[in-house]
């Protein structure tokens, strides 16, 4: 087969509900539907930041889809509208604040089956 279709119910399962947001799995190979990337949808709550952390082994694509963010990056800030894409750099700290009336809405890629992940200490 040159395809694989992974319907929303499905991704249900891969779900992680945090108190900052949300974030859902779409495409991994720990999933078992991509060899060579990642791809997930994050919802940061209004007033609400995820973690600041790192991954090592890759950059890391942002697509905001509505709402507005703003990002820490390295030392730098960026605020997000919807529509903005932001690349980051492998091994750079970064973390996002949802500073919308509404939540955050993003797909974050990887270019990458397995993605690391490592909190800033």
């Amino acid at each position: 087969m040159n395809f694989r279709l992974r319907r929303v119910s499905e991704s249900e399962d891969e779900r992680i509900e945090e108190d900052w947001g949300s974030l859902c799995w779409l495409a991994s190979q720990k999933i078992g539907n991509a060899e060579a990337i990642t791809i997930g949808r994050v919802i940061i709550k209004t007033g609400k930041s995820n973690p600041r952390h790192s991954h090592s082994n890759s950059e890391e694509v942002l697509y905001l889809l509505g709402g507005r963010l703003e990002h820490t990056v390295g030392k730098e800030v960026v605020v997000m509208e919807p529509g903005d894409t932001l690349v980051i750099a492998p091994d750079t700290a970064h973390n996002a604040t949802s500073i919308g009336e509404e939540d955050a809405d993003m797909i974050v890629a990887y270019p990458t089956g397995i993605r690391d992940f490592s909190l800033e200490s």
